[in-house]
């Protein structure tokens, strides 16, 4: 056969039955949409963050408002934030029992559920955000944290990370590990663990108290999230010394869970927007922190004379072994357990091989 015969006989028979199997898919699709359609939704999502908080909070209300405008006025979210329906810790409870349909948050706050759990928020020295995500959705880490939170009736997906953080404000400087030695921190999760090995003590207390508990001497030091949420807390005005690298949370996966019934029982248009549109939270997070962080460490540094001091790297390789202990003594705790951290660790060493060939040789040029 002649070749441009056939090119143009092929290119017609494929535009026919992509025409034909398009009709057959819309024709079907209408059927499932109108019956779809039938039923509106209106759910509730609690919240760990104060009512409107910059990011964090702001990102549910996107979410809240991508959800309604991809099902075409079909599902309704009314977002409540911390306090405004329950407290902030409660979140898991209330969307585990059905009382709220969904929730964000952080797993590290249930690591009282479960140890696992905080594997998908943060480990020290663990992976960054792009890393998180490559294990979340290509890795196994998604498999695996969907099967943990199956045992509480949640079905968890990736809403956002806070990307790399600052290692916090302290009112004493810290030259050596001993320097921790005696210090009182606000740190949650491992880092908290972590902190105890070497000497100091981790207290828990939320972020309306953090200020006034910083500046007052209830505790010597916080951490937050980065230089945009710092210079909103204003802890430039109450601490001397301004840590970095965030050894203790590289990149902290957030959190958007459902109840695993009121999911099942969504038509199958609604749990694959609800999917995307927390995807799309994903992105959107992790780049408003990015830019946000970047504009404001400069007013940090310009316009309030904050100087960042860097720990030393004995400091960090001390603080790195003592992680390595926390975390084998962790996954010593439970076989589920053992199964994440060795999936986590499996992969982190993996991907950071690759980024010793790409990523850092790069930025060190830079």
């Amino acid at each position: 056969m002649d070749r441009k015969k056939f090119i143009k006989n092929s290119t017609l028979a494929v535009l026919g039955g992509g025409a034909l199997l398009a009709s057959c898919s819309d024709k079907d699709k209408d059927v499932t949409t109108k019956k779809d359609l039938s039923k509106e939704y209106k759910w509730k999502m609690v919240t760990t963050w104060p009512p409107n908080f910059p990011v964090l909070g702001e990102a549910c209300q996107l979410f809240a408002d991508w959800v309604h405008q991809m099902s075409g006025g079909q599902m309704t979210i009314k977002v409540y934030g911390a306090g405004e329906l329950i407290p902030g810790l409660e979140v898991f409870d209330a969307v585990s029992s059905g009382a709220s349909e969904m929730g964000n948050g952080a797993a590290y706050y249930w690591a009282g559920k479960s140890p696992a759990a905080q594997f998908f928020t943060a480990v020290p020295f663990g992976m960054n955000a792009q890393q998180m995500n490559a294990w979340m959705y290509c890795g196994g880490g998604l498999e695996l944290w969907k099967e943990l939170y199956e045992r509480f009736g949640i079905i968890p997906f990736p809403a956002g990370n806070t990307t790399m953080q600052m290692a916090g404000w302290f009112n004493k400087e810290i030259n050596t590990i001993d320097d921790f030695k005696g210090l009182k921190m606000r740190i949650p999760g491992l880092g908290g663990k972590v902190l105890a090995k070497a000497g100091g003590t981790a207290v828990l207390s939320s972020g309306n108290e953090i200020y006034t508990n910083l500046e007052r001497g209830v505790i010597d030091a916080t951490e937050w999230i980065g230089p945009y949420h710092d210079y909103v807390m204003g802890f430039h005005k109450i601490a001397k010394y301004y840590y970095s690298p965030g050894w203790h949370e590289p990149g902290s996966v957030l959190e958007n869970i459902f109840n695993l019934k009121a999911f099942n029982e969504l038509p199958e248009h609604l749990k694959v927007i609800l999917e995307t549109a927390s995807a799309r939270m994903n992105l959107w997070v992790i780049s408003e922190f990015e830019a946000k962080n970047n504009e404001y460490l400069v007013k940090l540094i310009d316009e309030e004379k904050v100087e960042i001091r860097k720990f030393d790297a004995e400091t960090l390789q001390t603080l790195k072994k003592y992680t390595t202990e926390v975390l084998e003594e962790m996954s010593s705790s439970d076989p589920f357990t053992k199964k994440v951290y060795d999936s986590f660790t499996a992969f982190a060493k993996n991907i950071r091989n690759w980024a010793s060939y790409s990523e850092k040789l790069y930025h060190d040029l830079l």
